[in-house]
């Protein structure tokens, strides 16, 4: 057994990627139901009671391992910590954030934690500070991104392998069992999936951002300026290549991220954000999340 499976506690060495507030319990149980590790996305939520709440709403649909994903520049990081540790949450991955600041409160609770990182820079640090593992994510993923130049999945994970001891999981660009071969070769112990979990039968986002991923072509998505020194990955919609084509226009004050998202919930459809990684051009079909992970493992 690997040492990350021996971290997470399931079958498969293949993580849930936190996405936003779209992992509900439904879908982070089915994908612990199917061997893999449901990951619970707590980066957007207000105090530990909420965490409580979404944990146990997870352990009353399975008894197979689960984690969540914690945000280390949430004020409540650690009062989120206790409340996991309470649960019976083992494992964890970490994001934005100095994980010095976090790990030794992290450890005496007794949890273990993959930090997610960008580069090669940040995973020294990463492990320097004394974290259990790392989630390397490639350039080409979906979800929050830095500024700076980044490499992609196929350059930074033997990159980052070639100079840490610690577990590492591979992120960006993984959609089927070619890229979950890869990510092995490699040299990561494992897979974060996003994208692909998205378009699935369980996901709870609407149906309409699920189609936008399923009608992703070559180069349909890019990066959009989120706050002062964050991007994102999203899906290029009409609305959007609008905004792009006009040289003019500053996107930072053209798009209103938190607008955009809960767009969705208002049934403005024309000015929705789809998040989504380059991978989108390889997902053709909705399946369940079973089919996805056994025919990854296949």
């Amino acid at each position: 057994m690997s040492q990350l499976l021996e971290m997470l506690g399931c079958r498969y060495p293949i993580i849930q990627g936190p996405i936003g507030n779209m992992n509900a319990p439904k879908m982070v149980a089915a994908v612990s139901e199917a061997g893999a590790y449901g990951m619970l996305a707590l980066g957007f939520i207000k105090d530990g009671q909420e965490a409580r709440i979404l944990i146990r709403e997870v352990k009353a649909l399975t008894d197979k391992p689960f984690g969540a994903n914690v945000v280390l520049m949430n004020p409540r990081v650690k009062e989120i910590l206790t409340v996991l540790a309470e649960e019976g949450i083992k494992t964890v991955t970490t994001s934005v954030g100095r994980p010095d600041m976090v790990y030794p409160f992290l450890h005496e609770l007794g949890l273990r934690g993959l930090h997610v990182v960008l580069s090669l820079n940040h995973a020294l640090k990463a492990q320097e500070a004394g974290v259990d593992g790392l989630v390397v994510v490639g350039a080409e993923a979906g979800g929050l991104r830095s500024r700076n130049p980044e490499s992609t999945t196929m350059v930074l994970v033997p990159l980052v392998a070639d100079h840490v001891t610690i577990p590492i999981v591979a992120a960006g660009g993984i959609a089927d069992r070619r890229g979950y071969r890869a990510a092995l070769a490699l040299g990561a112990q494992g897979v974060q999936i996003g994208t692909r979990f998205l378009a699935s039968k369980e996901s709870t986002v609407d149906e309409r951002w699920k189609q936008l991923i399923l009608s992703c072509p070559d180069g349909g998505t890019t990066l959009i300026p989120v706050q002062k020194v964050l991007m994102t990955r999203v899906i290029i919609t009409p609305w959007l290549r609008e905004l792009l084509s006009d040289p003019h226009v500053d996107l930072e004050k053209a798009i209103n991220y938190g607008e955009a998202v809960r767009a969705w919930e208002k049934g403005d459809y024309e000015h929705a954000l789809a998040g989504a990684g380059q991978v989108s051009a390889l997902i053709r079909e909705i399946k369940s999340v079973k089919e996805i992970i056994e025919e990854m493992v296949s």
